[in-house]
């Protein structure tokens, strides 16, 4: 198999504005890295959105990061802090809850901002993809893909970001750059889980299922 080759970033912008305002992927996107069970299929209280959930906004924000060639296009994840939440030590998209009756793309611009400095009016939104229900939050989470145009300065903030990890298109579209793992979740019991092998870390879960979107998305754009 080849290696995946790295559309120049000066035309990802546009073909990903234009991939973004058709029919999205959705479910069948997030399920290329979606858990699943070893019998039969996950059980629908996994998926099923409760009347009580809160809405929440993430960012996918890509940039050229500079090389020793062209600019490569990478994307800015997050790894949370340790702390006693559902959510602590792992890797995330930077966003967070919507607060009152703000608009989605502001709570994601927002919540960007407050994480890793990135001012809002840099920012150029590109789209949206298909909102996930992550139980173990009880948020519907809406991610929005945006650019900026040159590889950003982060501040990140201490309370929210441990680390920032600045991941190349490329690897995530390497197959040889993925990998499967058995865990136990009740009541479902044994799963294979697929995540995104990054140097140190994994990429699983609800940022998986939403990269697994956005990878068909931008294999479509490309």
């Amino acid at each position: 198999m080849s290696r995946p080759t790295s559309l120049p970033h000066l035309l990802l912008p546009d073909r990903l504005r234009r991939a973004l305002t058709g029919s999205l992927p959705g479910r069948a996107g997030q399920a290329r890295m979606a858990p699943v069970p070893y019998r039969g299929k996950m059980d629908e209280r996994w998926t099923d959105i409760p009347q009580d959930h809160r809405e929440a906004a993430v960012l996918l924000l890509l940039y050229p990061a500079a090389g020793d060639g062209e600019p490569t296009t990478t994307l800015a994840l997050i790894r949370r802090p340790d702390y006693s939440g559902p959510h602590s030590g792992q890797v995330a998209l930077p966003g967070g809850r919507r607060e009152g009756d703000e608009s989605l793309t502001h709570t994601a611009l927002r919540e960007t901002h407050e994480e890793l400095g990135i001012e809002p009016n840099r920012v150029i939104l590109l789209g949206a993809l298909s909102p996930l229900y992550v139980r173990a939050s009880n948020h519907l989470v809406y991610p929005f893909v945006a650019s900026v145009p040159a590889q950003p300065q982060f501040i990140p903030c201490p309370r929210e970001v441990a680390t920032v990890i600045e991941t190349p298109l490329t690897r995530l579209l390497d197959p040889r750059y993925r990998g499967m793992e058995v865990v136990t979740f009740d009541p479902v019991g044994r799963v294979r889980v697929p995540y995104f092998a990054l140097p140190g870390t994994r990429i699983w879960g609800a940022t998986g299922m939403i990269l697994g979107e956005f990878l068909t998305v931008l294999e479509d754009a490309a």
